[in-house]
Formats: structure tokens, C-alpha cells, sequence
């Protein structure tokens, strides 16, 4: 009886380490995103459907074992008159499916499904909703450029549509990671 508690202790401290440590590694099909990985600062990007600019941050980490990319992100817009015009405070779930990368994005009131998207290895990544006779379709773009800077696109085709055109723009700038504090010695 006390090895089985005993046992059965162990099996959860094991598990529950598991939980605490977040994987290091992103799982094969997703390593060629792993440009996208980091803290991400922005600065001033454009947001063309407001004629204003937007401020913010992102953070794409390594989730599920390595088996998908989260991303989320805060936003501070401001109008053509520099005033706050909002705020957006958004996620996006990037995992491999069926042979390929999907993503599904929220801000909470609005969901996209991304449905494919086309990957140039360490450099870039074009995520694209899948077409629909009666809603609008998406792309985002993300580039890597040199200076740890990220370029980011996000467009949208008219319902039925094929032609995009710009709704946000910009850059982001990675942040260094946090030093790692010591242990103080008792």
C-alpha cells in the first residue's frame, strides 16, 4: 500500500512537471516558422482603413509539446489626429493539419480561419482563408527582414473576390530575452 501511494505520488510530480516546463523545440512541421519566435515590439504601423497607426506588442511561443504556435498580441490605435482611437487585444492558434499549416485567429469578436498557408523556410509565411462565396477572404504576411525586424501584412479580398488589398501594415523589432535571475545562496 505505502509503495503505491508512493508510486502514485511520483506519477503526479511527474506530471505536473510536464505541465511547468513549455517545450524548447517547435515539432518538425512547424520548425520552419520558428523565425516567428520571440517577443516583438511595434512601433508606429500603419492601419490603412483608419488612416491612423497602431502601437503594440507580440509574443509567438512554442505551445502543446512543440505541436503548435501561439501568438498573442496588444494593440494601441490611434486616429489621423494622433489621439487613441482603441485598443485590440488578440490570439492566434498556428498548428500543422492534413499535410499542411492551418491557424484560427480572435480578437474576440471577429474568428478567421486560416486554411493554408505557404511557408519559405526561416524567412516568411502567407497564411490564406479559405474563399468564400458571401464572406470576405484574409492573408497575413509575415518576413523576416534583417535587424530581428518582422514585416507584417494583413489584406482582405472583397466576398467572391481575388484582388487583396492592405487593411494594417508595419514592422515589428524582437525583443532580447529576459536574463534568467539566480538563485539567491542561502
Amino acid at each position: 500500500m505505502r509503495y503505491a501511494v508512493t508510486a502514485a505520488l511520483v506519477s503526479i510530480l511527474l506530471a505536473n512537471s510536464a505541465f511547468a516546463a513549455p517545450a524548447k523545440k517547435l515539432g518538425p512541421e512547424l520548425e520552419p516558422l520558428g523565425f516567428l519566435v520571440g517577443t516583438w515590439t511595434a512601433g508606429q504601423g500603419q492601419v490603412v482603413d483608419t488612416v491612423g497607426a497602431a502601437a503594440g506588442r507580440s509574443a509567438f511561443s512554442i505551445e502543446a509539446g512543440g505541436g503548435a504556435l501561439l501568438r498573442r498580441d496588444h494593440t494601441s490605435l490611434k486616429g489621423p489626429n494622433g489621439k487613441r482611437a482603441g485598443r485590440l487585444d488578440q490570439v492566434m492558434l498556428i498548428y500543422p493539419e492534413g499535410g499542411g499549416l492551418r491557424a484560427d485567429y480572435s480578437d474576440g469578436g471577429h474568428v478567421i480561419h486560416y486554411a493554408s498557408a505557404e511557408v519559405t523556410p526561416g524567412r516568411s509565411v502567407v497564411f490564406r482563408s479559405a474563399p468564400q462565396p458571401d464572406t470576405p477572404s484574409f492573408r497575413l504576411t509575415y518576413a523576416a527582414a534583417p535587424g530581428d525586424v518582422l514585416t507584417v501584412k494583413f489584406e482582405m479580398a472583397a466576398p467572391g473576390g481575388a484582388d487583396f488589398k492592405p487593411l494594417a501594415e508595419g514592422q515589428m523589432t524582437r525583443r532580447p530575452p529576459r536574463a534568467k535571475r539566480k538563485r539567491a545562496e542561502a
